[in-house]
């Protein structure tokens, strides 16, 4: 099993998009990146959650899950909260399993 813990929005030079797609593309790309250096696929997620600074941004989330995943669904649970850097609008945590 692999633990994915929060990936936030920031790059590794501490840039922040400003707007939620990007913000998502990029926990998006970070999440799978974990997954690769694993040696782990999009369909070893078997569990994502995902936490969105607010509600507004539901349905744009919801585009971009579907973007990284294509048709893989696993679990999901969508929580809306303050997040550690009021500067994120998302965080993403995962875990996936191995075949």
């Amino acid at each position: 099993m692999l633990f994915i813990s929060g990936q936030m929005s920031q790059t590794a030079d501490g840039v922040v998009p400003d707007d939620f797609e990007a913000q998502a593309a990029l926990v998006w790309r970070n999440v799978l990146a974990q997954l690769h250096a694993a040696g782990l696929g999009v369909y070893a997620l078997v569990k994502v959650t995902t936490f969105l600074a607010s509600r507004e941004h539901a349905e744009a989330n919801r585009e971009a899950r579907q973007h990284a995943l294509g048709v893989h669904t696993p679990a999901l649970t969508v929580i809306i909260t303050g997040i550690f850097d009021e500067r994120w609008l998302l965080e993403i945590e995962a875990i996936a399993a191995a075949p």
